[in-house]
C-alpha cells in the first residue's frame, strides 16, 4: 500500500459560472457608471449642477477612495498596519461602496498581481500584449478596462486565508451588493431632502453615485495601466511599476506606485513627508488617536539598498 500525495491547491479557478459573474459585475459596475456619467450631463437640462451635487461627489469620492486605498489595499491586502475593529469594519464597508469588487475577491486579485506582476498570471499587466505601438495600446486598454470582462479567478482559499478566518470581514464581504446600493441610495436621499424634489434625488444619485464610481474607478485603473508603463522608477523592483507624483493627491497617494511595489509592506506609499499621500495621512491620524498601530515603515538603510536612481519622482 502506497501513500499518494495530495494534489497541490490550485491558485486560479476558471469556469463558466465565474465568468458569468464577472460579466455581470463588469456590466453593472464598470459599464453602467459610464452610461450614468453621460446621463448626469444630459440631466443638467432638468436640474443644474450645484453645491449639493459638488459636495456629494467630492465627499463620497473621498470616503470610498480612502476605503479602497487605506482599507482594501494597505490594510487588508498588504497588512501594513493594524487597526481597531470599528475602523476595520468601517474601511471594509467604505471600500465595498466603491463598487470595485467584493473585499475578499479584490484582495485575492491584488495579491495575485503582486505575485505575478508584469509576468504570465498577472490579471492586468499592460506589458504582455506584444511590442510596438499596437501592442502597447492593446496592453493599456486591457489593463485599464477590458481585463475585468473575463479572467482567471484567484483561489481565495490560497490567497486570502487570513480574511476567511475573520468573521466580521466575511460578514461585510457577504453583503457587498448591499453596500454598493447604499453608496447609491445615500446621495439620492440627501439630494432629494436638500432640494425637496425628485429631480434633486435623481441628480444626487447621478453625481454622488454613478459619476463618483466612474471617476474613482478610472483613477484606480490608471494605476494598473499607465503606471506600469510610464513614469519614474527610483527603486529597484522586479516589475515595471512607475511613480506618477503629479497625480498623488487625486489618487490619494496610490500614484507612488514604484515605491509601493518596492516596499509593499509600507503603509506610506510616498515614503517621504513631502510626497503627498492622503491615504497615509489618514493612517497617521488613526495612529495618533490609538486606533491604528504597528506601522511597518521601511528603514533608511533598506530604502538606500533598493534605490537605483536619484529620487526625483
Amino acid at each position: 500500500m502506497t501513500d499518494t500525495a495530495p494534489a497541490p491547491r490550485r491558485k486560479v479557478i476558471s469556469n463558466p459560472y465565474l465568468h458569468r459573474l464577472q460579466r455581470r459585475h463588469f456590466l453593472l459596475f464598470d459599464v453602467l457608471p459610464i452610461i450614468g456619467t453621460a446621463a448626469a450631463f444630459a440631466f443638467l437640462a432638468v436640474h443644474p449642477f450645484g453645491v449639493t451635487e459638488l459636495v456629494l461627489l467630492l465627499s463620497l469620492w473621498l470616503l470610498t477612495g480612502l476605503g479602497v486605498t487605506v482599507g482594501y489595499h494597505r490594510l487588508f491586502t498588504h497588512r501594513t498596519f493594524k487597526a481597531a475593529q470599528p475602523v476595520v469594519v468601517a474601511l471594509a464597508i467604505l471600500g465595498s461602496m466603491a463598487g470595485q469588487g467584493g473585499l475578499v475577491s479584490w484582495v485575492a486579485l491584488h495579491r495575485r498581481h503582486h505575485e505575478c506582476s508584469d509576468r504570465d498570471g498577472d490579471p492586468h499587466s499592460p506589458n504582455l500584449s506584444g511590442g510596438g505601438w499596437r501592442g502597447r495600446l492593446r496592453g493599456l486598454v486591457h489593463s485599464h478596462f477590458l481585463w475585468m470582462r473575463r479572467h482567471e479567478y484567484p483561489n481565495i482559499v490560497h490567497y486570502t486565508p487570513d480574511l476567511l478566518r475573520d468573521r466580521a470581514l466575511v460578514r461585510v464581504a457577504r453583503y457587498y451588493y448591499h453596500w454598493v446600493v447604499l453608496g447609491l441610495a445615500l446621495p439620492a436621499l440627501i439630494g432629494g431632502l436638500v432640494s425637496l424634489s425628485w429631480t434633486g434625488a435623481v441628480s444626487g444619485l447621478l453625481w454622488g453615485g454613478l459619476v463618483r464610481i466612474f471617476l474613482l474607478e478610472h483613477i484606480v485603473w490608471a494605476i494598473n495601466s499607465f503606471l506600469h508603463m510610464f513614469g519614474t522608477r527610483p527603486y529597484d523592483s522586479r516589475e515595471n511599476s512607475r511613480n506618477g507624483g503629479v497625480f498623488a493627491l487625486v489618487t490619494l497617494g496610490e500614484s507612488w506606485h514604484n515605491n509601493h511595489h518596492a516596499f509593499p509592506e509600507s503603509p506610506s506609499f510616498g515614503l517621504d513627508w513631502y510626497r503627498l499621500d492622503p491615504g497615509f495621512w489618514l493612517i497617521r491620524a488613526l495612529a495618533a488617536t490609538g486606533l491604528a498601530w504597528d506601522l511597518k515603515l521601511p528603514s533608511e538603510d533598506r530604502r538606500a539598498a533598493k534605490r537605483v536612481s536619484p529620487d526625483l519622482a
